[in-house]
């Protein structure tokens, strides 16, 4: 299992819209093929900023399988509009339990 982990930084004034959208949104991922689990989180000394964290079972799953699909254009069409700068997205393994 690989965990993704996204830093969302939220174009000023639009965190409220975003966390609709991203209410709605949830249920794309949650969808896909290799989906484990996921956590939005809210940063408490920004709050323009979130940190997306998703579980994969594999990286293939997010990197082929998510981003590859036609509901990623949905997911993409509902919320990257919110983001400035684009996030970077990282994937990351276990190392001690």
């Amino acid at each position: 299992m690989i965990q993704e982990i996204a830093v969302l930084h939220i174009r000023p004034g639009q965190t409220a819209e975003f966390e609709t959208a991203f209410a709605g949104a949830q249920r794309i991922i949650a969808s896909m093929k290799g989906y484990v689990r996921h956590e939005l989180q809210h940063c408490l000394e920004d709050d323009h900023k979130y940190a997306l964290l998703v579980w994969w079972d594999t990286l293939e799953d997010h990197t082929e399988g998510f981003r590859g699909s036609a509901e990623y254009q949905e997911w993409r069409s509902l919320l990257h509009h919110f983001y400035d700068p684009f996030p970077i997205v990282e994937h990351y393994a276990r190392v001690l339990p």
